[in-house]
């Protein structure tokens, strides 16, 4: 397993960006499948999206539909870190983001990640 801490969330208007970042620690990280979920207040843990590690040879990155054209999610091997660049944020991505990894799993479900960071807090005001 490797630990991670995000970092980068806060207050933004509807309309703006944020990035998240979230840091690995370890020497392995470039191989570990990486995902992006979050969770609103009273709901359920959402995926949000998906970047492979470098031995991965199943599907390259994706997205929840709703994210697609707004979100993007990018890693730095050398920096052992995954971000979350968020783009037209709506008071509808309120929610407190997690970064998960997962050295054998992909796909949309929370239970395919057995590594998971504490969450940061991003709150679009309209």
């Amino acid at each position: 397993q490797v630990q991670l801490v995000e970092s980068g969330g806060g207050l933004v208007q509807a309309g703006g960006s944020l990035r998240l970042s979230c840091l690995a620690s370890g020497r392995t990280f470039s191989i570990y499948n990486m995902a992006w979920f979050r969770q609103a207040p009273g709901k359920e843990r959402e995926f949000v999206a998906f970047v492979p590690g470098i031995t991965w040879s199943g599907s390259g990155t994706y997205y929840a539909d709703s994210m697609k054209g707004r979100f993007t999610i990018s890693r730095d091997n050398a920096k052992n870190t995954v971000y979350l660049q968020m783009n037209s944020l709506k008071p509808e991505d309120t929610a407190v983001y997690y970064c998960a990894a997962s050295a054998y799993s992909n796909g949309r479900h929370p239970t395919l990640y057995d590594s998971w960071g504490q969450g940061t807090q991003v709150t679009v005001s309209s």
